[in-house]
């Protein structure tokens, strides 16, 4: 794992923090929804995670007149052999990019809700099972809003994480375009898959034996439970935002080496499992807060335990 994080950091520039975010929601069984403007890395921090892990990796560029059946699949007839037949989609992948997902009717975006919960999808009345791991990595837009449609509150509740994608520092996208140039860029290799998908699902399964000590459970429990109590909240925390948040703090322990949890790790994942999950009342957009400030000011006021 720790090559992996080396290797990621290695391709893709200032985005370190969502690389190790990016992989600890892999290592959790999670998925991440990336958002950030156009032109920053979003899809080959997506695709350069897919070389090194192998595996089966798909891309699917959601658009207006995208079905579900072009995401799940369909069941033809086939004049040959004189009989029906299933075609699988896209989805039937390790490694699913959803690109640009707010960009397809709501009926679409419904197509990934059984499969990002249940890992298993539904064509004509006969279910299937999906490849394990299977891991969704959606990116969206923040601008650019004409004809897009907003995603409900429970498709992104299917997300563990929310990763906001922002510009590389002056030194950083130098570097980015240092890779451009062939005097200062490397050979051009394939790349090797550094980390197997078994090795994965091996690490995912070392997840049971990471310790959690009462009273990191009662600290996460009275996170998820203030963001329903405050007044700057139209909507807090669920309770499955709550076991996003314990599996991902004990995939962050995980992949820093250490098989407990300390309340550290809770706060390094708080902003992305929780910032997407909470609606901001208006009063408080109005005066320019956000879900963050608010997922900050709670752990502010929440002592932390010893």
């Amino acid at each position: 794992m720790e090559q992996l994080l080396q290797q990621m950091e290695k391709k893709v520039y200032g985005q370190r923090k969502n690389i190790r975010l990016l992989i600890t929601a892999m290592l959790a069984g999670g998925h991440v929804l990336l958002e950030g403007v156009p032109g920053i890395g979003k899809t080959k921090m997506v695709r350069t995670l897919a070389e090194l892990v192998g595996g089966t990796y798909r891309r699917i560029q959601f658009t207006p007149d995208l079905m579900p059946s072009d995401i799940i699949g369909n069941v033809v007839f086939n004049m040959q052999q004189n009989s029906f037949e299933t075609l699988k989609g896209p989805i039937f992948s390790n490694l699913l990019l959803a690109d640009e997902i707010n960009r397809t009717p709501p009926k679409t975006q419904a197509a990934l809700l059984e499969a990002m919960e249940e890992r298993q999808v539904t064509i004509h009345g006969v279910t299937y099972p999906l490849p394990d791991p299977f891991f969704v990595m959606a990116t969206q837009n923040p601008v650019e809003y004409e004809g897009t449609y907003v995603l409900p509150e429970a498709q992104l509740d299917r997300f563990l994480f929310k990763l906001q994608v922002g510009y590389p520092s002056e030194e950083q996208e130098q570097q980015i375009l240092r890779q451009h140039v062939p005097f200062f860029s490397e050979s051009k290799q394939e790349d090797a898959v550094v980390c197997s998908l078994e090795e994965i699902l091996s690490q995912r399964n070392r997840l049971a034996e990471v310790v959690v000590e009462e009273q990191i459970l009662a600290y996460i429990t009275t996170i998820i439970r203030k963001t329903r109590e405050t007044k700057r909240l139209l909507l807090g925390a669920s309770s499955r935002a709550g076991i996003g948040l314990l599996m991902a703090s004990k995939a962050w322990a995980l992949l820093d080496n250490r098989m407990y949890v300390t309340p550290d790790d809770v706060k390094a994942v708080a902003r992305p499992a929780l910032r997407h999950r909470l609606i901001v009342a208006p009063q408080v957009e109005l005066e320019g807060g956000n879900s963050d400030h608010i997922i900050d000011e709670t752990l502010a006021a929440i002592p932390v335990p010893r």
